[in-house]
């Protein structure tokens, strides 16, 4: 055997082009897919017009409620305290319920200084029956003079279930009123800004000695 006959190739597979490339036919997949192109970009412009003609027929002619503003030449509208207090009036004259838009932070703020205001100051509640609203610590330190009035027990009492217990009233951890995490933020900073007044100490309470 010659070693020759291992490096021939055959004929079927020379191993490169043994022809030139179709160029009619290249120029011709070339052609068809910008004619397809230019069909494509026709056809969407068409149905855009079909599309903004049939929104103009049923919104009817273009009057001063359907005219296009032109927002560059408004400008940045700067914000006036006017603005905002015209604003501020709508949103109150606007009927409830209003959405939230702090998750009612504010709103229980509100509330709670409401309650406060009723609940450390005195104010009427019937003027022309000379009924008055006292400050709470008033009425604690009344109740705890005069106490509250006591009622009788009545003398038919139902028979308890088998595993029932009479309630025992015991005094409460709390009074039931808590700053939420908002109002004490709010608080904080407010005596960040506005210390408390410290009292003045008189000299002779520097100085006094026990005897």
């Amino acid at each position: 055997m010659q070693p020759d006959e291992h490096n021939k190739t055959p004929k079927e597979n020379p191993g490169y082009e043994t022809s030139d490339a179709n160029v009619p036919g290249v120029a011709v997949f070339l052609t068809a897919l910008v004619l397809c192109l230019i069909v494509f970009f026709v056809f969407c412009y068409g149905m855009g017009k079909v599309i903004n003609y049939a929104l103009e027929k049923r919104d009817g002619p273009t009057d001063h409620w359907h005219q296009q503003v032109d927002t560059k030449a408004l400008g940045n509208m700067a914000t006036s305290p006017e603005m905002q207090q015209k604003l501020a009036e709508m949103t109150q004259r606007f009927p409830t319920p209003r959405l939230q838009t702090d998750d009612g932070n504010q709103d229980v703020a509100d509330l709670h200084a409401r309650e406060d205001l009723l609940l450390e100051n005195y104010s009427w509640v019937n003027e022309s029956e000379g009924r008055v609203r006292i400050p709470i610590d008033v009425a604690m330190q009344l109740i705890a003079e005069r106490g509250l009035p006591v009622t009788t027990p009545s003398a038919i009492s139902e028979p308890l279930l088998t595993g029932e217990a009479k309630p025992e009233i015991t005094v409460p951890l709390t009074n039931g009123f808590a700053r939420t995490a908002y109002e004490q933020e709010q608080l904080e900073v407010a005596r960040k800004v506005n210390p408390p007044a410290k009292p003045e100490t008189k000299p002779e309470d520097c100085c006094s000695v026990r005897h």
